[in-house]
């Protein structure tokens, strides 16, 4: 297999490589922290870049990469005196630094992730310390242009115990001039010491217009009338967006209420349809897909019942009505916020031990539908 034939595990099937995508939506709040640091003269070595799968994370740290091996330090006084400070981290893509990125030639920036496994022929499970051992040699090549170096983790949540290690005595002694900037979505499941040692740029999650204009980057035909729905079921993450798009998710959810409309009478042709339509190697993203719809499905019915609404806007037709039917009161909020935790465990547990997709689906479909 050649270099170019290698999927990249920091890259969204259907998207862009996020060193591809120049522009960020919605994460406003996260780069003007970052350039307060930086205009300070003051940049910490450390950053997290942190928040669930799919917010930007990786963007945003390429846009800082980038930014810093192209922009001056604050301090460097030019023959005018020191430049002002920067008010975007944008640098023109026609930018040397930002051509050495794109086509990862740049010397100053060093990318960690998980590595290609020749034997197995297929992306390792882990970002493993021989991985991260590899800096070793790359710090102890001659200094980039102005001495600056950037380093992308991507992620953190990938490293094993060794690797996390390694990266943690790095934090504990950095080189010189050097930013680490790690991508991290469950943070709160990193080494202690390693939060400590960082400065974190939490990412938020998208609204409808914001994840539109990012889904139109991504080169996805969006209709507008489904950025709403879109927002609401991927949680503001582009990535999630990105998978119902793909693998026609707005439907399927719309078919999966529906079905559930027809409860207590449950059409049991329907759910037979929908459980087959899982079945086979060739649907397995079909599955994992239709699993967690189920899941936000009973996570909104819990919101419901708690809330005494349904959640604005509706992501399928009819929903706010069949929504406010199955968990009229508090109580039948709790009920299905409960019954979505036994539902998770056992969809876990027969994935686990392999049982049949189709018999799967159809099963958590007729758990929900005897909730009354």
């Amino acid at each position: 297999m050649t270099d170019t034939d290698i999927p990249q595990p920091d890259q969204v099937d259907g998207a862009p490589h996020p060193r591809e995508t120049t522009r960020l939506f919605g994460q406003d709040t996260a780069e003007t922290s970052f350039l307060a640091a930086y205009n300070s003269g003051r940049l910490h070595h450390g950053w997290l870049l942190s928040g669930p799968k799919g917010l930007g994370k990786a963007t945003l740290a390429w846009r800082i990469a980038r930014f810093l091996l192209a922009t001056p330090a604050p301090d460097a006084d030019g023959l005018f005196g020191a430049p002002p400070p920067p008010e975007t981290l944008d640098i023109a893509t026609d930018h040397p630094v930002a051509r050495r990125v794109l086509a990862l030639s740049e010397p100053g920036l060093f990318l960690l992730r998980r590595s290609w496994d020749d034997k197995a022929k297929r992306l390792k499970t882990q970002l493993t310390v021989d991985e991260v051992r590899r800096l070793k040699g790359y710090f102890s090549l001659s200094s980039a242009e102005g001495g600056r170096r950037v380093v992308i983790v991507d992620a953190m949540d990938e490293l094993n115990t060794s690797a996390a290690n390694a990266i943690l005595k790095l934090l504990e002694e950095p080189p010189a001039r050097t930013t680490l900037l790690m991508v991290a979505h469950q943070p709160s499941r990193l080494l202690p010491t390693i939060r400590s040692r960082c400065r974190e740029l939490r990412l938020a999650p998208l609204g409808p217009d914001d994840m539109a204009r990012a889904l139109g980057q991504a080169g996805a035909e969006v209709n507008p009338a489904d950025a709403h729905a879109l927002a609401a079921l991927s949680s503001g993450s582009v990535g999630a967006a990105m998978r119902l798009l793909n693998h026609d998710g707005l439907r399927l959810y719309a078919d999966i209420v529906s079905l559930l409309g027809t409860a207590p009478r449950l059409d049991r042709a329907r759910a037979i349809a929908l459980g087959e339509s899982t079945a086979g190697k060739a649907n397995e993203a079909r599955l994992d897909l239709a699993l967690t719809l189920i899941d936000t499905l009973m996570a909104r019915l819990a919101r419901t019942g708690v809330t005494g609404h349904a959640p604005a806007p509706e992501a399928a037709p009819n929903e706010s009505a069949i929504l406010s039917r199955l968990a009229p009161t508090p109580q039948s909020g709790l009920h299905w916020a409960e019954l979505a935790q036994q539902a998770g465990d056992r969809a876990r547990h027969a994935r686990a031990v392999n049982v049949d997709p189709a018999a799967l689906v159809l099963d958590l479909i007729l758990q929900i539908s005897r909730t009354d």
